[in-house]
């Protein structure tokens, strides 16, 4: 017999085997805290027929007694041998919703579902129901192990992320190679990876080159191939040669397992429709309880041909038909789905309120570099002042980039290549929104945006206002030394991006430290409907609180570390090619494993798709069981009807939840 239905917590596979204890262990303030008593249980791993099985017994033993009533009497099937049968008959599926109730009770859960269907059922064998009591029960039960199934298959996508950790690893150790446990491998250990294996761990690539399946990781199916030195991470597959891996981080640091714990920790963060449905729940269920009571006992001073045992069977039909089960398993079953397909498609939501949160989101508001465009820059111009050395210059400036990690440097480096390690530089800073500044052969060296250099009193006679690409401006020692011109390349998802966003009727927003110019032509050519550059840290804050306060709400993309502050004002913070960011994983509300802005509406699809099943589950429970309580309530319902109303409604609606795991986005 299946306890999930009413379960609001769940809980992965993993996170139930850490909650769960015994009884005696609960503690009365964690009783509460999992919803009134514990639901954790281990239900989806038994086998369709095992789940089935009391159900199964139940039914053969109904179908029997309700032959011998009908169809082909026995003398003997009377009295004492006939009650008994029923019973037995309802003990495989009654027993465990009554230890429920029992449970339910002890933790100060009165209104339980449990208390509510084993009141029900056992007041009809008190008027002597017996076949209709069974059956209530019976249907129950089925609905339960439905339910317990649909739970599985929306679970089997985290199951399917627990898989690809393996349990082992191949470790070099003085020439020889020897299989170990991968929580045992420590950070410096070289891994050996044949094709077609798993990395265990996170580390850098040793092997000249490498592809890789990253869909586990990211949902793209396209390989990904790597080069000595660039990082690889824990669930990536090798696709040719054998190749071999530096650990970087513990088994338990891995980017895998944070992405593991930030799915399962996902579905605590309640949306304000799931909270909604509980708090109703605790409400709604003691009224209609004392409703029923009412139905029962009331109309003894009204009706005038009162007949205890009718009246009572009508308050019985009222008792089964107001459990909440339908809604209390659907609605956290479609936020989990939800988060699921999205998972499945390398988007990661901290909580299904994200996924209500995107779902009536006004503005995107979107960083450039990295988000929109790749990120990897390309010197396109260098223009060096006569009255300096240009080789000199570029040398000092490639060396004083290499203090930052802006992608701006990587293309310098590439460009320039020369280092020397005799010349030192003192008093390294690095100026928020404008860039950096050191001493070198006594010497100051700027090194930024002109805004640096205005900043410091150096004039200038480069006219860069219209240039379309990003400009590093160079002083040394007082004076304009000159500048690099540096290109980076729109994305080639990017423009159909922002017209998937206008089709949603989302405006489009871009905010960027890079100049004017640039950001103009980069959101000309996506056709971005506002965008802004020139902006330091705090002017993207006070862009962002403009748009709150003028146009809704605002989910900002960024890379969740330089934007943070933005990420946290913003109502859904989303982190862009996350995957290989510890710092984005922390800070956003939202991770984009891959760099594909065209995750973004896809996010947003699924967080609109997300709520509209929700909502049509709501509008199915609540209409249906307001005509059955109605019907029920003055006689024209019986207990069969009840049961579609709680059990058949609840099929439907949890068959509706799932389809949000087979939908495309």
């Amino acid at each position: 017999m299946s306890k999930i239905c009413c379960s609001t917590e769940d809980d992965t596979p993993d996170v139930k085997k850490a909650h769960k204890q015994t009884a005696s262990d609960h503690s009365h303030k964690e009783h509460n805290d999992t919803d009134g008593h514990d639901h954790s249980h281990d239900d989806t791993d038994k086998s369709t027929f095992m789940l089935f099985l009391p159900a199964i017994i139940s039914l053969l033993l109904l179908l029997t007694g309700i032959g011998f009533d009908n169809y082909f009497s026995q003398p003997w099937f009377s009295g004492w041998v006939r009650t008994a049968w029923y019973v037995i008959a309802y003990l495989p599926v009654g027993l465990p919703v009554i230890k429920e109730a029992v449970e339910s009770i002890r933790y100060k859960d009165f209104f339980s579902e449990f208390f509510l269907m084993s009141i029900a059922t056992l007041g009809a064998f008190a008027i002597g129901e017996y076949p209709e009591a069974v059956a209530v029960m019976l249907f129950y039960a089925v609905g339960e192990a439905f339910q317990t199934m649909a739970v599985s298959r929306a679970k089997g996508n985290i199951k399917n992320l627990l898989d690809q950790r393996p349990d082992e690893v191949t470790v070099s150790q003085n020439g020889t190679y020897k299989t170990i446990k991968a929580e045992d491998a420590k950070i410096g250990d070289v891994l050996q990876l044949k094709p077609g294996e798993k990395l265990g761990l996170d580390g850098v690539l040793l092997s000249d080159r490498a592809s890789f399946n990253t869909s586990a990781l990211t949902g793209e199916s396209k390989p990904d191939t790597k080069s000595k030195g660039e990082t690889v991470l824990a669930g990536m597959i090798n696709l040719n040669t054998v190749t071999e891996v530096e650990v970087t981080a513990a088994y338990n640091d891995s980017k895998l397992s944070k992405i593991l714990e930030l799915v399962q920790d996902a579905t605590k963060q309640k949306s304000p429709t799931e909270l909604f449905i509980r708090k109703f729940a605790k409400i709604y269920t003691p009224i209609v309880t004392f409703l029923a009571v009412g139905i029962a006992l009331l109309p003894y001073f009204f009706v005038q041909d009162y007949v205890f045992t009718q009246w009572l069977y009508r308050a019985l039909v009222f008792l089964v038909i107001s459990c909440p089960c339908a809604l209390v398993i659907s609605i956290p079953l479609g936020y989990f789905g939800g988060i699921g397909a999205a998972s499945r498609n390398g988007i990661l939501f901290k909580g299904s309120n994200f996924l209500d949160k995107l779902a009536e989101i006004k503005n995107v508001v979107m960083d450039k570099t990295g988000t929109m465009t790749e990120g990897v820059f390309k010197v396109q111009e260098v223009v060096i002042k006569p009255e300096f050395n240009k080789d000199e210059i570029l040398l000092l400036v490639n060396m004083l980039e290499k203090m930052s990690t802006h992608p701006v440097a990587t293309a310098i480096d590439n460009y320039v290549g020369k280092t020397d390690a005799t010349i030192q530089l003192l008093n390294i800073e690095e100026i928020a929104g404008h860039g950096l500044k050191t001493t070198v052969n006594g010497k100051e060296l700027l090194v930024g945006n002109f805004r640096l250099l205005d900043k410091f009193n150096i004039s200038y006679d480069a006219d860069t206002a219209n240039m379309v690409y990003t400009v590093i401006a160079i002083a040394y020692g007082g004076k304009f030394a000159g500048y690099l011109t540096i290109s980076d390349s729109i994305k080639t998802d990017a423009k159909a991006t922002v017209q998937k966003l206008h089709d949603m009727n989302v405006k489009a927003v871009m905010l960027s430290g890079d100049k004017t110019a640039v950001v103009n032509y980069v959101a000309h050519e996506l056709a971005i409907d506002t965008a802004y550059g020139d902006l330091l840290p705090e002017d993207k804050v006070n862009k962002v609180k403009e748009i709150l306060a003028g146009s809704g709400s605002v989910a900002f993309v960024g890379d969740g570390v330089n934007d943070a502050p933005v990420i946290a004002l913003s109502d859904v913070g989303i982190a862009m090619g996350g995957l290989g960011s510890d710092a984005a994983i922390e800070t956003a509300d939202v991770v984009i494993q891959d760099d594909m802005p065209s995750k973004i509406p896809m996010a947003i699809n699924i967080g609109k798709q997300t709520k509209k099943i929700v909502w049509q589950n709501i509008t199915l429970a609540f209409t249906v069981k307001v005509i059955v309580l109605i019907l029920g309530a003055g006689g024209l319902a019986t207990m069969w009807e009840a049961v579609f109303a709680d059990v058949g409604v609840a099929l439907l609606a949890v068959l509706n939840a799932v389809r949000i795991q087979k939908m495309r986005f």
